[in-house]
């Protein structure tokens, strides 16, 4: 057993030292990070994007900027220095605030209309301060001044479906195969390349003299899976930390406020036995693209190596996504019990409640027992496949490694 892991700890330090792997794992942080460098940079400055506001009665100039939530500042009281700061470009513009005959009035003055959000904000002020001005010169009673401030109640009864709940599992569905169709094709392709490279080699005669074929394949497994949950566990860690940022970024802080329903339900649908299926799938196209990789005879054939897994892989992703909207077929709940369908559709159907836990632990059972048999079945062969050298092409490599015991 002590070999097996000095293979796995081999092959574990080989990967993760490498530029593919680097890449694998940086590239959904790059991209997270370009779009959030975009955002801000396209976003205007603090102080561009703040309004100014002038009145010639300083109270109500004050209330403003105290009930307002609408950005503001208070560097230019004067209608004089507003408008210099904005041919500046220093302020988006500014607000003039006034009453007259008893009517209180707002006057934006800039380069562009404000949003629809910033005059919503100075509409409520202005329709709330005119109430309290109508209700000081009407001279009401203390009971009709009550009767007058009794507000309309407004109620949300939210039924089981929505909208934002369809979003959230189109979304959770989509990550979820295009996650694990790219790790999938990445890691067939980086498995079966580096089988079929050793074999061309013709070094496996002196590996299999110090070791069993058994071991040795069972070591490279447990490399590659080591490094699948290196990478995954880099992404939870990673993920955590964006979330956090995302929470707190000013620019992205009302984005999560707004949407934060339908983004805990997509970590839920995420973060689960989702994530396991995703895993095992990994596993299982691995051992395939090492069954591969065995298959060919000469190291300039490495590349073609992993076509036949990453075919197979491009098959089941063609079939989630053709039935994405319909995941009560039949078709779909009896190849979520099938491996290598699995891992794909069983997701697609705890995503939309068509599959209870129990169900979803068979799929995962028989997925489990899939590959411990064939990891099996390879072990006892893998010494046979390695050691053959005769260039008789993929396929007729595929039938004698079949036939060998």
């Amino acid at each position: 057993m002590n070999k097996t892991w000095i293979v796995t700890l081999e092959t574990y330090l080989r990967q993760v030292k490498s530029w593919s792997f680097l890449t694998l794992v940086l590239m959904p942080f790059l991209f997270v990070g370009l779009s959030f460098g975009i955002s801000y940079v396209a976003t205007p400055s603090s102080s561009k994007d703040k309004t100014a506001v002038v009145s010639s009665d300083p109270q109500l100039r004050n209330t403003f900027l105290k009930q307002s939530d609408l950005t503001t500042t208070k560097r230019y009281a004067a209608k004089a220095q507003a408008q210099k700061a904005t041919d500046r470009g220093d302020i988006n513009g500014y607000l003039t605030l006034g009453v007259k005959k008893n009517r209180l009035t707002a006057t934006f003055t800039g380069p562009t209309e404000l949003n629809s959000g910033d005059q919503a904000k100075i509409q409520r002020f202005l329709t709330a301060t005119q109430s309290a001005l109508n209700v000081q010169q009407a001279k009401l009673s203390p009971q009709q001044t009550q009767a007058l401030a009794v507000q309309p109640q407004f109620k949300q009864r939210l039924q089981h479906k929505t909208a934002s709940d369809k979003l959230a599992k189109q979304i959770s569905f989509y990550i979820v195969v295009f996650f694990v169709y790219l790790i999938l094709t990445t890691y067939s392709a980086i498995t079966a390349q580096e089988i079929a490279a050793e074999k061309g080699t013709k070094i496996m005669e002196v590996i299999f003299s110090s070791t069993t074929p058994r071991k040795y394949f069972n070591g490279k497994i447990y490399g590659v899976l080591l490094v699948i949950l290196t990478q995954l566990l880099v992404y939870l860690v990673g993920g955590i930390a964006v979330v956090a940022f995302a929470q707190r970024s000013r620019l992205t802080a009302d984005f999560w406020q707004q949407n934060q329903t339908v983004i805990s339900q997509i970590l839920h649908n995420l973060l689960s036995v989702n994530m396991l299926f995703a895993l095992l799938a990994v596993l299982l196209y691995t051992v395939i693209s090492a069954f591969c990789g065995a298959l060919v005879t000469r190291v300039e054939d490495a590349g073609k190596a992993s076509q036949p897994a990453i075919y197979l892989n491009l098959i089941t992703f063609a079939v989630a996504l053709a039935f994405q909207s319909n995941p009560t077929n039949v078709l779909v709940k009896v190849l979520s019990y099938v491996p290598f369908f699995s891992s794909y559709l069983m997701p697609l159907r705890l995503i939309n409640s068509t599959a209870t836990g129990v169900e979803a632990g068979i799929s995962l059972l028989i997925l489990l027992v899939t590959i411990v048999a064939i990891m099996l079945y390879l072990g006892r062969i893998y010494g046979g496949l390695m050691l053959q050298t005769d260039e008789l092409g993929f396929w007729k490599n595929l039938k004698r490694g079949l036939s060998l015991k």
